[in-house]
């Protein structure tokens, strides 16, 4: 793979990834620049001196390497072509460049991760402690103070939140809390595609992205059902599944509710994991090609485990999105009571199970507070209407240190 490292004064220089967050942060009393990578790609914790900031936004995929040292002032220091040359490569060898290099890697750890049997458990250690015994002990502790309750008749579903376990983890216990005595052989979990747009034209047909990989855990593996993986995959076209799984491999929403079920369940049950991407077309129109995939989706699920007494329904996604790193033009602590003031709209109407009551909402303000549980959420309303929910907790996280936030809850389902 090195032959592939950029390696000329002439020919354009790759432009860097545009999916990278490269953040300004301070350590030390150095001022730094923090690569953040979303797909995991770049090498872990990279990180640059801040004055190289004044080379990386040259690097445009245009200008070569002659032609970027002709434009530097000779105010600025004489550079030669091979120590920018040394630079360059040092970047595009930790993947940051959009470069032949970049691509051919890109590529073979997608490939590698279709063909594994297991998802691996890519936030343990980050997230939440990888090692069992610290993981048990950090949830006894939590899960102790809570008294469950015996009445598990009727439950249906859980909609909780994915949120990092640092910040939201008193919403988690009281959300997972009711489930502990339950024992079905099945859950079907609907969860946010966080990454799906990242992945260009692969999932433009496919809202749903499903999974025949069963997921390992700290607390141990969780078995695929891959008898209703099959059954999706025999009407994939007609239900707007996609089973290439690359969206899993990083994907966060469905790892983190997997942890609560393996901490609380001893017996043997299986899960069918679907990832669902945006439902932005939706918002305009109702009977489009989109909806019709929804509806779709909605009416295998319904037909095939609505009546089931033995599945669990298990929906993942948060609440508001808000602040400056989202895109808003002021701080989130600007939008706090507007935002509370969705959140519990979105909650009540969600909790009185119809899937016409929340779509209506999202399209009055257009999806205003970017509310990413609204896919799965609305998936499972269409699939299994006959039922009521209760709220059992809210939560907001406010990041001041980046002006963002975001909210998140969870509502307990029974059958009507």
């Amino acid at each position: 793979m090195v032959d592939r490292i950029f390696n000329s004064v002439s020919d354009p220089v790759p432009g860097l990834r545009n999916d990278l967050d490269i953040i300004p942060i301070e350590h030390e009393g150095k001022d730094l620049i923090y690569f953040h990578d979303m797909l995991g790609y770049t090498t872990k914790d990279f990180i640059l001196d801040r004055n190289a900031g004044y080379f990386l936004v040259k690097f445009d995929g245009r200008k070569s390497i002659s032609e970027i040292i002709r434009q530097i002032p000779e105010s600025s220091g004489k550079i030669g072509e091979n120590d920018l040359l040394n630079f360059i490569q040092f970047l595009d060898k930790n993947r940051v460049l959009n470069s032949d290099h970049f691509k051919n890697y890109s590529s073979q750890q997608e490939v590698a991760f279709e063909s594994l049997e297991s998802r691996p458990a890519v936030c343990a250690g980050s997230s939440y402690p990888a090692d069992p015994k610290e993981l048990r002990s950090m949830l006894d502790q939590q899960f102790e103070k809570i008294t469950p309750t015996d009445d598990v008749s009727k439950i249906k579903a859980l909609y909780a939140p994915h949120i990092d376990p640092r910040v939201g983890l008193e919403t988690y216990i009281h959300a997972f809390a009711p489930l502990r005595n339950l024992k079905p052989k099945r859950v079907v979990l609907i969860a946010t595609s966080h990454y799906a747009g990242l992945y260009g034209t692969l999932y433009d047909q496919a809202p749903f992205i499903g999974s025949s990989k069963h997921f390992e855990t700290p607390l141990g593996r969780i078995t695929n059902d891959q008898e209703g993986i099959e059954q999706l995959r025999s009407h994939q076209n007609d239900l707007g599944i996609s089973l290439k799984d690359r969206a899993h491999r990083i994907e966060h929403s469905i790892e983190l509710h997997l942890i609560f079920l393996r901490y609380l369940w001893d017996h043997d049950f299986t899960v069918l994991p679907i990832l669902v991407s945006s439902f932005d077309e939706l918002l305009y129109m109702d009977n489009g090609h989109r909806g019709k995939q929804v509806d779709n989706m909605a009416a295998h699920l319904r037909k095939t485990y609505g009546s089931d007494d033995q599945t669990l329904f298990l929906i993942s996604g948060d609440l508001a999105h808000f602040g400056e790193k989202f895109g808003d033009p002021q701080p989130a602590r600007h939008y706090f009571d507007q935002v509370k003031t969705f959140d519990q709209r979105f909650l009540k109407r969600a909790s009185g199970g119809s899937s016409k009551q929340i779509i209506d909402l999202m399209r009055e303000s257009m999806d205003r507070y970017r509310i990413c549980g609204f896919p799965p959420l609305l998936t499972f309303l269409k699939a299994i209407p006959d039922v009521t929910g209760k709220i059992t907790a809210y939560d907001l996280w406010d990041e001041e240190e980046r002006n963002s936030a975001v909210t998140f809850g969870s509502i307990l389902y029974r059958k009507s």
